[in-house]
């Protein structure tokens, strides 16, 4: 069988499996709770950063710079890129945050076309502050996203009722071999 062939059958397969069935109510619901807590989780976001003082984009840059992966250089197009913008909207806001003494630009010393960014002990005071209160918001009330997503991966069925009497738990132990 050609290549081409194969690749058409796995795709004609993969559309049956996962595609071809119709979406139940369920499945609906577990996708507009997913979206509400999503939603939630950022609009509450959003108002704990200005209450530090800034806006909702600025945390969401501070936070990208700070939580980059070890060895990922944060130049202007990383973070453009980790917060979906594009590379002019990020100057921007990277020139608002350098006014206000949160981040410092600097050139690479091997391309100094590269332009840096660094988080300052300002801009790093103020993002753990709100930092805090999000984790700490995700620890005290993230079961409810974490059902949501569950609902959403088990087509649409909820999974509270199972976590709560401890099945999900022991199945998952007994998958395992344990």
């Amino acid at each position: 069988m050609p290549a081409c062939a194969r690749v058409e059958t796995y795709i004609a397969l993969r559309y049956n499996c996962f595609m071809a069935k119709e979406i139940t109510s369920a499945e609906y619901q577990a996708l507009a709770e997913l979206r509400y807590r999503i939603r939630k989780f950022v609009r509450e976001g959003d108002a704990v950063a200005r209450a530090a003082g800034l806006e909702p984009q600025q945390y969401m840059l501070l936070l990208a710079l700070r939580g980059l992966p070890d060895g990922v250089e944060a130049t202007i197009r990383t973070l453009a890129d980790r917060l979906a913008l594009k590379h002019h909207s990020a100057v921007e806001l990277i020139d608002r945050l350098e006014v206000h003494g949160y981040v410092r630009r600097s050139r690479s010393r091997d391309d100094r076309r590269r332009v840096l960014v660094a988080l300052l002990p300002r801009g790093e005071k103020l993002l753990e502050q709100v930092a805090r209160d999000r984790i700490g918001e995700l620890r005290a009330s993230g079961a409810a996203l974490v059902n949501a997503i569950s609902a959403l991966l088990e087509n649409g069925r909820p999974s509270s009722a199972k976590k709560q009497n401890g099945e999900s738990s022991k199945k998952s132990k007994d998958t395992r071999g344990e």
